[in-house]
């Protein structure tokens, strides 16, 4: 007679990994915020891939004026959550705030796609989804060719410009980010009429086997080093351990030269007290040296997740600012 399951993982006391392979998710989280509510901004969800049942949430600002003229159409974000790739959805609170203010402080039709969570689906899934989220819209994109049988969405199809789109990532979202950057930014005609002009990643959460000296360092209100490594523990494909794996570890052993590849303009934001910042800086710095075009700001004092959490902070607003001089320099 065999032993019962027993806990192998336990992330917070919300998500349990069972020894036989079983999951136990709590979806009993208690959140400082709640969703606001801006009648600037419409907002509904969508579906865009059916065999995983898996929906995105559109924003749009109420302010466009819906003018085929593409000089008057919305630049497009895709926000990518984080959650450590085991946690986070379209629909909390705080992502959905994050949401409206970039919709609003941008003006731009931002799509926020959900992905498969680890570890009932671990990397690469989620790199995955979001890949099926830009298809998504190219689709939309190409619906416009398609005079005879417009079926796309129509809020796309009306107030995009799809020739200015964004992906912007927080946490694991940012490593998603720079996922679909080394993707996309190889062969730029597989995603037309799309064109992705930038990638924004906020704290990406990269990893590695040798410790960084933020790492080592104090821990924050919410994150520590033991969780960063349960993340990694739970998320990693079936059989793999090394942090230096590429879905991790950019600039690991057997991760893809970067220099000879082709990358559009990134933005690296980070928090001055985050354990992740040292991981950020070093990204920055390696595709600086290499010749991209990367830039990379540190706020002072602030922790992990400081503008997905408080959207509507002094410190979100400044943010804002630098995302819009970003948008505006990526798309000339």
């Amino acid at each position: 007679m065999g032993s019962l399951p027993h806990v192998v993982e336990d992330c917070m006391g919300f998500l349990k990994l069972y020894s036989d392979g079983s999951v136990h998710r709590s979806n009993n989280f208690k959140f400082h915020v709640s969703q606001i509510q801006d009648n600037t901004v419409s907002f509904k969800d969508c579906v865009f891939d059916k065999k995983f049942n898996l929906s995105l949430r559109l924003y749009k600002p109420n302010t466009n004026n819906n003018n085929s003229n593409n000089k008057n159409k919305l630049p497009m974000i895709m926000f990518l959550h984080g959650g450590g790739f085991c946690f986070g959805s379209r629909t909390w609170p705080h992502m959905h705030n994050c949401c409206v203010r970039l919709a609003t402080g941008l003006q731009a039709m931002v799509v926020a796609p959900d992905y498969r969570l680890a570890p009932e689906h671990r990397l690469p899934a989620a790199v995955d989804d979001a890949v099926e989220a830009v298809r998504w819209i190219q689709r939309q994109g190409l619906s416009l060719k398609e005079e005879e049988n417009n079926c796309g969405e129509a809020w796309l199809r009306d107030n995009v410009d799809f020739d200015r789109v964004f992906i912007v990532g927080d946490s694991s979202g940012g490593n998603i980010a720079h996922q679909l950057a080394v993707r996309f930014g190889s062969d730029r005609t597989a995603i037309e009429p799309v064109r992705i002009r930038g990638y924004v990643l906020l704290a990406p959460f990269f990893g590695g086997e040798v410790r960084t000296e933020s790492e080592e360092g104090p821990a924050e209100q919410t994150l520590n080093l033991d969780l960063l490594d349960r993340f990694w523990r739970l998320s990693m494909p079936v059989g793999e351990t090394s942090r230096d794996n590429p879905l991790a570890n950019p600039f690991g052993p057997n991760s893809p030269n970067l220099e000879k590849m082709k990358l559009d303009s990134i933005l690296v934001i980070v928090g001055g007290n985050e354990l992740l910042k040292d991981r950020a800086a070093n990204y920055a710095t390696k595709l600086k040296g290499m010749g991209k075009d990367i830039k990379y700001i540190e706020f002072e004092g602030c922790e992990h997740g400081f503008f997905t959490h408080d959207s509507y902070s002094e410190i979100a607003k400044e943010v804002i600012h630098i995302l819009k001089r970003f948008m505006l320099k990526s798309s000339t």
